[in-house]
């Protein structure tokens, strides 16, 4: 929930360049969105949200930042060029399509959508507006080592990608949790919500554009107190060069670890594979961002904390300002939505 990295600075736009405002502060990821775009060179100038609490914290965090009064005085303003968002899950697709609509791009955190009606209207607001609804897949946007498995596959260092499998393990925490966490209609279940970062990284990693859905799985194995909460999730699916992929996702994280979640991704291809250990090596006294390759020519574990960066985010503010899709394309993001919902939606209740 509060998981909001730190990098180098690496600008592409000087002071005032590239305004853009924060709101709607539901979820914690807000401070990850806002660290990347900030150390891009972008500027932010508003915050706003309805608890004076969120916004107080906010403004700590961000010294100089203007409350707006409401969303309209952001809109209404020509120099704010993105929307920066959190919003309860349900609630970001139809913000996201007002922010486009008022002629600014929007960058929302995941998951994007609830449902394929809101993913459907988002489709025809962008081809109707040309704006951006941009996605904030944090769990390989925001971490060095998996940045870095990205770059050594399109150097072709394991070959074609054969198949990944994603775990993405989290701490539940239920006390720290709003209300909204436990309301199915409103967080999406498990696979549209922290599923959406798997679903998104099998793509990038394998380069399918589309996949089915073979099988899927929800559950709510330890938390009989929150019936709607689902706390476990699987799904296998195929992508359409032939590629697959499966996730298992959780909340089940025990309280000995020393992080929230022990996520690991394994990628596979025809001439090696790769492991990443994200965010913690357990038993060692080392952190996270643990790559393991080994291919035809060595078996080699590489260190990459502070070494690789996030250029995602200034990719973006350039794709922003430029009109283009370097960062990530906009077929890409929805596509990664869109299995997320399809997998939810087929998912069995166990």
């Amino acid at each position: 929930m509060t998981y909001a990295p730190k990098g180098k600075p690496s600008l592409v736009v000087k002071p005032g360049e590239f305004v853009f405002a924060a709101a709607h502060l539901d979820h914690g990821h807000i401070f990850g969105q806002c660290n990347g775009l900030i150390e891009a060179g972008a500027t932010l100038r508003y915050v706003y949200d309805t608890d004076p609490k969120r916004v107080e914290d906010f403004c700590k965090k961000y010294p100089g930042v203007r409350v707006a009064s409401s969303l309209d005085q952001i809109l209404n303003d020509p120099e704010v060029r993105l929307v920066a968002a959190a919003a309860i899950p349900c609630l970001r697709g139809p913000l996201g399509c007002r922010v486009m609509l008022a002629g600014k791009d929007y960058f929302t955190d995941k998951t994007p959508f609830t449902t394929l009606e809101q993913l459907a209207e988002a489709r025809k607001i962008v081809a109707q507006t040309g704006r951006k609804y941009m996605v904030y897949f944090s769990e390989r946007l925001h971490v060095e080592c998996a940045v870095f498995a990205g770059q050594l596959i399109q150097e072709g260092a394991i070959g074609q990608v054969v198949q990944v499998t994603g775990f993405g393990p989290h701490r539940l925490n239920a006390p720290s949790r709003p209300e909204w966490f436990f309301k199915k209609a409103e967080y999406g279940g498990i696979l549209c919500d922290i599923g959406s970062h798997q679903f998104e990284q099998f793509l990038h990693y394998s380069g399918a554009t589309d996949a089915n859905v073979l099988s899927a799985v929800i559950a709510n194995k330890d938390n009989p107190a929150h019936p709607e909460l689902e706390d476990f999730g699987e799904a296998h699916l195929l992508g359409n060069n032939g590629a697959t992929n499966y996730i298992r996702v959780d909340w089940l994280t025990p309280t000995a670890s020393r992080t929230w979640g022990d996520g690991r991704t394994f990628i596979v291809g025809t001439k090696g594979y790769i492991e990443l250990r994200k965010y913690v090596e357990v038993g060692r006294g080392e952190g996270g961002d643990q790559l393991y390759l080994v291919n035809d020519t060595m078996e080699k574990r590489y260190e990459l904390s502070g070494q690789v960066g996030f250029p995602f985010f200034g990719q973006f503010v350039l794709d922003c300002l430029n009109r283009t899709e370097k960062a990530m394309t906009q077929a890409h993001a929805f596509k990664a939505a869109e299995l997320c919902l399809l997998a939810q939606a087929a998912a069995i209740r166990t």
